[in-house]
């Protein structure tokens, strides 16, 4: 018999055709472009989140696992005001990466005055899960300068959409010029951090954004490790 090891979530496997799946996570990254957001700090999560997709560690972390990433990004603000900007992509070498990075960091901004309904955002990542490869975990990375102010928020998202296999983690862009956003930390550890495991990484303002998602991804994508024992 044949024993796998989920060693980062403390599950155990037993038998069963684990490594049938087609990856090991599906991994789906949304970007905040509400009206809070200006035209420079839009350009500093693009390309800082195109530059941490190719950072060493982070593409060791991609490749550390013969199960490769499944990879989608998208930008949300308004109730209706999604946008894909890379659709479902399996990272299975530097070429697939490098290609998502330079797809995110030429991206266009698709709005820019409209404000901020994060329960929206959730549920737009919910329903692009639904046709994600199939993958052992799947992942929504939610970033966000502020607090839900638009339609429903997160936990009405949660209740009526399917969250059931999905966890959610958050990274903050504390840039502390707003007193409003002296409690979004918290918010966003009882309202949007949802699931096993799920964390919070949180970037000291848009110049920091690079570094805090290096941080998160690499997180993310270390937090998945299969190991096999042979009794």
């Amino acid at each position: 018999m044949v024993i796998r090891r989920i060693t980062s979530l403390g599950l155990l496997v037993s038998g069963g055709p684990v490594w049938a799946e087609q990856c090991r996570l599906a991994l789906a990254l949304a970007m905040d472009i509400s009206t809070s957001v200006d035209a420079v700090e839009d350009a500093l999560q693009r390309k800082g989140l195109a530059a941490a997709l190719i950072a060493p560690e982070v593409q060791e972390a991609f490749f550390r696992s013969p199960q490769p990433v499944a990879l989608a990004v998208y930008e949300w603000s308004g109730s209706f005001n999604q946008k894909l900007l890379l659709d479902w992509l399996l990272i299975e070498a530097p070429a697939d990466l490098l290609a998502a990075a330079h797809s995110i960091g030429d991206s266009e901004r698709s709005a820019n005055d409209y404000p901020t309904a994060m329960g929206h955002a959730l549920a737009y990542g919910a329903t692009l899960m639904q046709r994600a490869p199939r993958c052992l975990f799947q992942t929504i990375d939610i970033s966000g300068d502020g607090k839900n102010n638009d339609g429903y928020g997160p936990q009405i998202a949660y209740k009526h959409f399917p969250f059931q296999n999905t966890t959610v983690n958050g990274l903050v862009i504390n840039a502390g010029d707003f007193e409003g956003e002296i409690d979004l930390i918290p918010f966003f550890q009882s309202n949007v951090l949802h699931g096993p495991g799920a964390f919070l990484e949180i970037a000291n303002g848009f110049e920091d954004f690079e570094n805090a998602m290096r941080r998160k991804l690499e997180r993310e994508l270390k937090g998945i490790e299969l190991t096999e024992l042979h009794p």
